[in-house]
């Protein structure tokens, strides 16, 4: 059986997969949704949903730093990543003895298309396309609330020492455009790295601290606040803004709460 991830690379499988290994948090959960308790085999240190796996699975290093030992150690059939998450240099060094399937995933209509890619390759192919339907709808829905609301300037800071935000073609881009949030950084490349000066001068009037990958505190609110002190700073689920597998099911709703504290 022949399949295309979506950085074009063709992936060969000889039968459904029995020990699947995944480098990406948000596609484990994903891998769980799908009903694949004992296909999964292997996840990263930082895949801690569903909490049982996160305990009970072996885990094969973090999604950059990669133990080679213990992905060899467990013989996987089929090996699941993501361009961004995980290293180049590491996935190629795995697809030379296993079959790699990569995602590639910058917006809602590729999250969708991964889903159901990974639902077909691993024989769940009915149960992906519901899920991916249900999102959908629960975001179309969401759009038609939400279609009066005016947009609003906003940063969305992912880290600091130094200061990075989310720029433009990323999948929390993708997610502020659709609760009507103007990125001020858009422009600035994907996550760039900015100076205080560079928040002062964009003027967000919104400020969103995302709760990963870095654990902002309202020390850091009180700090963005005394230098943009027109601005409304406010502290964000990273999880629901960035993670692209059957999180997003939960995702409209969430951005809907948000949208009416503000």
């Amino acid at each position: 059986m022949q399949y295309i991830d979506q950085i074009g690379f063709e992936v060969s499988l000889e039968k459904q997969p029995v020990r699947i290994i995944s480098l990406v948090p948000s596609q484990t959960e994903l891998l769980h949704d799908l009903g694949l308790e004992k296909e999964v085999v292997g996840i990263t240190k930082f895949c801690v949903h569903p909490e049982s796996w996160f305990r009970a699975k072996t885990r094969v290093g973090g999604t950059k730093q990669l133990d080679f030992e213990k992905i060899r150690g467990l013989n996987p059939d089929l090996i699941i990543g993501n361009k961004e998450e995980n290293e180049q240099a590491q996935i190629e060094m795995l697809q030379g003895s296993y079959p790699v399937w990569m995602s590639d995933i910058k917006n809602l209509p590729e999250a969708l298309i991964m889903i159901e890619a990974i639902g077909k390759i691993t024989g769940r192919l009915e149960i992906a396309k519901t899920i991916a339907n249900s999102i959908l709808v629960k975001f179309d829905n969401f759009g038609k609330q939400i279609k009066n609301t005016p947009f609003r300037k906003a940063a969305y800071l992912i880290w600091k020492n130094p200061w990075m935000v989310a720029g433009g073609n990323t999948f929390i881009n993708d997610m502020l455009q659709r609760c009507h949030f103007e990125n001020v950084f858009e422009g600035a490349g994907r996550y760039p790295e900015i100076t205080t000066e560079d928040l002062k001068s964009a003027g967000p009037s919104l400020v969103l601290l995302s709760s990963e990958p870095y654990p902002f505190r309202e020390k850091h609110a009180a700090e963005i606040q005394k230098l943009l002190p027109d601005s409304k700073i406010l502290p964000v689920d990273g999880e629901l803004f960035s993670w692209y597998g059957t999180r997003l099911l939960a995702a409209p709703a969430y951005f809907a709460q948000l949208l009416r504290r503000l």
